[in-house]
C-alpha cells in the first residue's frame, strides 16, 4: 500500500480529483491510499463545499484555509503547510492537478523535500508569460517526477521544453468525468429552475481577471452579450464568479438586459448548462473542454487559449474581447455542429495515470 497526497484548492481541482479518487476507490483501493490536503484557495462553499458534496469527492484529510491574497502571500502560506503536512506524513508521492498557486505550492514544496511529484495536465501553454497559470504550470512540469499530458499538444509542448521522457499521454481526466456525470447532470434541473429551454439560450461565463479587472474589457464584453441577446432575441445565462459581481459592484457596472444574472452553480448545474445551450461564450479553460466534450460551438474571450486543438477543429473561435469579433464569431458559429473526435484521449485517462504512478513510487 502507497499513500499519496492530493493537493487541491481551486474549483476545478476539486472536480479533477474525483475522477482520481473514483478510480481509486473503484479500482485500486488495497494499493493506493489517498489523503486530500486542500489548500483553502477557493474557500467560498458555493466555489468548494459543493463539489465535494455532489461528486463523491472524500473529505478533505487536512485543509490549511489559506484564503484569498497577494499570489506571493497566498503561496508562501500554502508552502509552509504542505512542507509540514509533507514531514509529517510519510508520503510516497504528491499529486497536483493544472495550474494554480496550490499547484506551484505542492510542486515545490515535494520537490524540495525529494517527494515524487505527478502533475496531472501538464504540458499546457499558452505562451503568454503574462498569465500566473503560465507560469505556475510551467515550473510544476519542471519540477515534476511524471508529466500527465491530456492531448498531444501538450506533449509536443513537453518534448520541446525537453521533457519528453518524463511524459506520458494520458488523455483528459475531464473527459473522463464528463462522460460519467453527464446522465446525472442532465436531471439536475436548473434549466426548469430558471425557465430556460433546451437550443434556446447561450452561456456565458467571465472570471479571468484581466478581462474582470480591466474596465474597457469588462465593459465590452457585456455590451458584445447585451447586442446578441438584443439581436438574437436570445437570453445569455451567465452564471457570476465571485469575483465578476465584485468588480461589476467596484466598477457600478450594470448588466444589459437580456443577460440572466444567476449565481456561482455546481458541476452537475454547469454541464447541464453546457448541453443545453445552442452556444458557448467563455474565458475559462475548463468551460471550453466542456463545451466541446457536449459538442456545442465555443467564442473564447481571450487573446489565446491552452486548447488549440479546438481552434484547429473549428468548434471555437477566439475572440479576445473585441464586441465586434464576438458578434461576427457568433454568426459564424451559431448553429454549427460540433463533433467529438479523441483528442482529449478514450475516456479513460484516471485508469491510465494511476496505472503508471504505480510504476513509478519508488
Amino acid at each position: 500500500m502507497k499513500k499519496i497526497l492530493t493537493i487541491i484548492g481551486a474549483r476545478p481541482q476539486i472536480i479533477k480529483a474525483a475522477a482520481i479518487s473514483r478510480a481509486i476507490h473503484t479500482h485500486y483501493p488495497t494499493l493506493l491510499e489517498e489523503h486530500i490536503l486542500h489548500t483553502g484557495q477557493h474557500y467560498d462553499a458555493a466555489m468548494s463545499q459543493v463539489f465535494f458534496d455532489e461528486l463523491g469527492v472524500p473529505k478533505p484529510h487536512i485543509n490549511l484555509g489559506v484564503g484569498s491574497g497577494s499570489h506571493g502571500w497566498q503561496t508562501a502560506r500554502m508552502l509552509e503547510g504542505i512542507e509540514q503536512t509533507l514531514q509529517s506524513g510519510s508520503y510516497d508521492a504528491v499529486l497536483v492537478y493544472g495550474d494554480t498557486n496550490s499547484t506551484l505550492a505542492g510542486a515545490l514544496a515535494a520537490s524540495k523535500l525529494h517527494v515524487p511529484v505527478f502533475h496531472i495536465e501538464a504540458g499546457l501553454r499558452s505562451f503568454n508569460m503574462a498569465m500566473p497559470e503560465e507560469q505556475n504550470r510551467i515550473v510544476a512540469d519542471h519540477l515534476a517526477t511524471r508529466l500527465y499530458a491530456p492531448t498531444q499538444t501538450a506533449v509536443n509542448n513537453l518534448i520541446h521544453e525537453g521533457l519528453d521522457t518524463h511524459t506520458l499521454l494520458s488523455g483528459d481526466i475531464m473527459l473522463d468525468n464528463t462522460l460519467h456525470y453527464l446522465p446525472q447532470a442532465l436531471h439536475s434541473g436548473i434549466l426548469q429552475r430558471y425557465n430556460l429551454t433546451e437550443g434556446h439560450y447561450a452561456l456565458a461565463t467571465l472570471h479571468r481577471d484581466f478581462n474582470t479587472d480591466n474596465t474597457t474589457r469588462l465593459q465590452s464584453i457585456l455590451q458584445a452579450l447585451g447586442q446578441i441577446a438584443h439581436t438574437d432575441g436570445t437570453a445569455v445565462v451567465l452564471p457570476l464568479h465571485p469575483r465578476t459581481t465584485a468588480r461589476l459592484k467596484d466598477q457600478h457596472i450594470t448588466l444589459p438586459d437580456g443577460i440572466l444574472q444567476l449565481p456561482p452553480v455546481s458541476y452537475l448545474d454547469m454541464l447541464a448548462l453546457e448541453h443545453g445551450a445552442r452556444i458557448v461564450l467563455t474565458d475559462s479553460g475548463g468551460v471550453q473542454k466542456e463545451a466541446y466534450f457536449v459538442q456545442r460551438p465555443c467564442l473564447i474571450l481571450r487573446p489565446e487559449t491552452e486548447w488549440k486543438e479546438i481552434v484547429d477543429e473549428g468548434a471555437a473561435i477566439l475572440t479576445d474581447a473585441d464586441p465586434q469579433r464576438i458578434l461576427e464569431a457568433y454568426d459564424t458559429l451559431l448553429g454549427q455542429t460540433v463533433t467529438r473526435h479523441a483528442l482529449f484521449g478514450d475516456g479513460d485517462a484516471s485508469s491510465h495515470i494511476i496505472n503508471d504512478i504505480l510504476k513509478h513510487i519508488r
